[in-house]
């Protein structure tokens, strides 16, 4: 492989981890792919763009044109900042591109360039790159299986782990090698991947993370979602189905299922937060469903005051849907510093101590005297719930009630989400009463599990012999089990 570009210069996450968003779960990752145009991957860095809020750590395109071979820029930090540089970007010529952008797993591992995807490997029938978005729940001990026969890694990624396979396969071609492959993985994955003739995407059995095919001009689009489609003019085609492979080569798009069919457990939050608003999901829109939330809320859990203020960005749509039902006026009582990034890049330890107030202001004449209700998507640790509500109450506000759209998080994900351990989660060690005790609010109220799953379609709500989606970080039951965390020692949740 060829031309694998160096890091601009040494990099430090802090920046992008704005204040506020380290009490947030995080997607790990967002992929991409363009077949069949010119400067495809032009298009990718358009699309990572996109994806930015999936994976905001480093990002990677691979290209592939016949006179060039393969070509591979990686680069920490945001897409606008790496690949838009004309340099750059003519050392990724061709009409196949890939991309991915993500953030690095829990553990506070410091970020290593040999760790950003795309993946490449070359085989006796030709090169083959791969992006991942998605967790490998057995990747320990396909590692160690994979080592103890002779492979060496060059990465601390569970995804190398489909490159390696792929490797050992007998298939005469590489879709089916990756289906070989595949076929030995367990746990979450969606996947763009190409050769020097086809893009290749594929969902797990349980379609658990998000990938849909778009089209444009004559070309063929993959995307973690259709926002991304939308910033290079693609039109939507369909979700790729759970347990699906669709090989697009010569303009044309071949289907097949090479898994044992599953009921769908696709994450439900995705529609509460990691999808962005103007997203699709399963026909119907992110923000919509976000906003229904908010009405299914303000059902359960009414209360008398005098403003619905969201906790910006993530819990705008709930509010205004929770305003809708409840007839409370809507209100930014908090604003967002939208440029706050690279000039705390190497903040003092006076501006670090700062918090939350570098990206979030309260509109103190707004709330003066008010009792205030605040919507936010979800509670993890609880650090930045205290930080806000501290600055609401130093604002003048008479009350401050706490509406929570999504059920209380009290459950680490294996499937692709930066999660922290399971005692690091508030509503893992405490009621909801010792939450509300411990943010120090007059009032804290969660969307139920029901109201959940009625807000995103299921008018019967929750089917507890068989649920339709994967709601394991509330509820504690994994569709997968984790078992390279069991084998660590996790316990799961024991059978009622």
């Amino acid at each position: 492989m060829s031309k694998i570009m160096p890091p601009a210069h040494p990099f430090d996450t802090s920046y992008l981890r704005d204040a506020g968003d380290e009490d947030k779960l995080k997607e790990e990752c967002g992929v991409f792919g363009v077949i069949g145009v010119t400067d495809a991957a032009n298009f990718v860095a358009l699309g990572l763009h996109a994806l930015q809020h999936r994976g905001q750590e480093a990002g990677g395109i691979v290209s592939y044109a016949p006179d060039e071979g393969f070509n591979s820029a990686r680069r920490f930090g945001y897409v606008r900042d790496n690949f838009t540089k004309q340099s750059l970007m003519e050392t990724l010529p061709g009409e196949l591109a890939i991309g991915h952008v993500r953030y690095s797993t829990s553990g506070g591992k410091a970020p290593a360039l040999r760790d950003v995807q795309p993946f490449f490997g070359e085989f006796a029938m030709g090169g083959a790159a791969i992006a991942h978005n998605g967790n490998i729940t057995n990747a320990d001990a396909l590692r160690k299986e994979l080592i103890e026969r002779g492979s060496i890694f060059q990465s601390s990624s569970d995804s190398e782990c489909i490159i390696h396979l792929m490797a050992r396969s007998l298939q005469r071609n590489i879709p089916s090698r990756m289906e070989d492959a595949l076929r030995r993985v367990e746990g979450a994955f969606s996947i763009v991947a190409m050769t020097r003739t086809k893009m290749i995407g594929v969902r797990d059995p349980l379609g658990v993370r998000p990938l849909v095919l778009g089209q444009v001009a004559d070309g063929w689009v993959l995307s973690s979602e259709t926002c991304a489609l939308d910033i290079i003019g693609a039109k939507y085609i369909r979700e790729v189905e759970p347990g699906e492979m669709v090989v697009i080569s010569g303009g044309n798009v071949e289907s097949h299922f090479p898994f044992r069919r599953q009921k769908s457990r696709f994450c439900i939050f995705e529609h509460v937060y990691f999808s962005r608003p103007d997203s699709i999901i399963g026909a119907r829109s992110v923000y919509e469903t976000r906003s229904q939330i908010g009405v299914e809320l303000a059902r359960e859990n009414p209360i008398e005051a005098d403003l619905v203020c969201p906790v910006p960005d993530s819990g705008v749509p709930a509010a205004i849907g929770y305003s809708q039902e409840s007839g409370i006026p809507y209100a930014l009582g908090i604003i967002r510093n939208q440029y706050m990034g690279r000039t705390f890049i190497e903040p003092t330890e006076q501006i670090r101590n700062m918090g939350v107030r570098l990206k979030l202001n309260v509109n103190r004449a707004l709330i003066k005297g008010k009792r205030v209700i605040l919507v936010d998507d979800s509670v993890v640790r609880g650090t930045t719930s205290r930080k806000i509500k501290e600055m609401i109450l130093d604002a003048g506000a008479a009350e401050v009630h706490f509406r929570i759209a999504s059920p209380p998080t009290a459950w680490p994900c294996f499937y692709g989400v930066d999660t922290p351990q399971r005692d690091k989660l508030l509503a893992a060690t405490m009621s909801e009463e010792e939450m509300r005790d411990h943010l120090g609010v007059d009032s804290l109220k969660f969307i139920s599990l029901d109201g959940l799953y009625r807000a995103v379609g299921e008018a019967e709500g929750r089917n507890n012999s068989c649920p339709q989606y994967c709601d394991a970080c509330f509820s504690g039951e994994y569709p997968v089990t984790p078992s390279d965390q069991v084998e660590k020692g996790f316990q799961l949740k024991a059978a009622e």
